[in-house]
């Protein structure tokens, strides 16, 4: 049997039914939050302060989409990354990545740009990787591919740690705990939301260098 486009929707849209019956799927207005407000600063350059962790997003992070696929909002996501990065006396930069919605593309770039070789790549949903610059765009140090699971104390952890790894140290990867359920229970919503996700992506734009106030 071929599966076609609409075959799709149709089964997405009955899960998500299925979701708001049984109460796991909140309604569009109470999944919003306000947007961030970042001011652009050029084109983005390649870093030269070895101190420094480069954080890359998407361009529906905190501007069209403003939490993660379980509710945490954009700002909190930043400034538990930023936190993490900064106990261990490293800097946060962040980058918007606007060529691509594929988080090991945009956690590359990010680490490309770093004055450390490392970056973290995060994207609306909250699916998260921590890359380094030698590594090939499908290799990382550190993979979160279950956003579900990746909750407030979690994004704290991979800013530490990918600090860590900038300062030449190994640490024990950033534990997440295990759901088998997690994948079934959000497919369908994992599916719009990378939709949405990948509708404001424009590849030949150049990633831009931005500041948040959170």
């Amino acid at each position: 049997m071929k599966i076609t486009e609409e075959m799709v929707k149709n089964i997405i849209l009955e899960v998500m039914k299925e979701m708001k019956t049984a109460g796991g799927l909140k309604n569009e207005k109470e999944l919003a939050a306000d947007p961030l407000r970042f001011q652009e600063r050029g084109e983005a350059q390649v870093g030269k302060d070895k101190r420094e962790v480069v954080i890359g997003i998407p361009p529906a992070f905190g501007t069209t989409m403003t939490k993660t696929i379980i509710d945490i909002p954009h700002a909190r996501v930043l400034q538990e990354i930023m936190a993490g990065i900064e106990e261990e006396g490293l800097k946060p930069r962040l980058v918007r990545v606007n060529r691509t919605a594929d988080v090991g593309f945009i956690a590359h770039e990010a680490a490309k740009l770093s004055g450390s070789g490392v970056g973290i790549g995060t994207i609306s949903r909250g699916t998260t990787v921590i890359h380094q610059r030698d590594l090939a765009p499908l290799q990382n140090l550190e993979l979160f591919p279950q956003s579900p699971l990746v909750e407030i104390e979690t994004f704290r952890a991979i800013g530490r740690n990918a600090a860590k790894y900038a300062k030449g140290e190994n640490p024990s990867p950033v534990p997440v705990r295990n759901d088998p359920m997690a994948r079934p229970k959000y497919q369908g919503l994992a599916a719009l939301l990378h939709n949405k996700e990948t509708q404001l992506v424009n590849p030949g734009l150049p990633s831009q260098e931005v500041v948040v106030q959170i």
